[in-house]
């Protein structure tokens, strides 16, 4: 039994950041995010991903939508050999969307994402790793006590060796 994963937030990490990606046809895999995802899945690693997504707040496309997509990167990842634990989603903005959801404690840098999958798969945040581009994702990681935090360029993987070499 494992007790440790790999956080990761999607757009700028799993896909280039294009802005509001709901559709396969706009998803476009960072290069190195199958090999990097074996390595650590290679190492005992779960892999959960962990993304704000107001486009659903705004508007832009809906709940269905955006499980779609998530389904059908999923399944990538698995022709790839990647298995993907879970996917949690925040779907809140506290500018748009219904007013009493605008105050959640899901959206990064709040840490409800990240505490779920703790609880959810008995998870020891020393053992765990978050990777994301942004500040909000290392905020996020340290609330939830996640020491190892790797901040990466959007939609770049250029430091792969560096990810790598993490577990080496």
């Amino acid at each position: 039994m494992t007790n440790k994963a790999v956080f990761l937030d999607r757009d700028g990490v799993i896909n280039v950041d294009h802005g509001y990606v709901y559709r396969k046809e706009d998803f476009e895999f960072v290069d190195g995010i199958f090999e990097a995802c074996r390595h650590f899945q290679e190492q005992g690693y779960l892999l959960i991903i962990v993304t704000n997504q107001s486009g659903i707040a705004r508007g832009m496309y809906s709940e269905a939508q955006f499980q779609e997509l998530t389904d059908w990167m999923v399944e990538r990842f698995k022709e790839q050999g990647v298995t993907i634990t879970k996917v949690y989603h925040c779907p809140h903005h506290p500018n748009f969307g219904p007013a009493d959801e605008r105050d959640c404690d899901c959206r990064k840098p709040k840490p409800g994402m990240i505490l779920r999958g703790l609880e959810e798969f008995e998870l020891d945040p020393a053992e765990c790793i978050m990777i994301g581009d942004k500040g909000s994702d290392m905020v996020a990681a340290e609330c939830s006590r996640i020491v190892t935090r790797i901040k990466v360029s959007s939609g770049q993987l250029r430091d792969n060796d560096f990810i790598l070499s993490v577990l080496v």
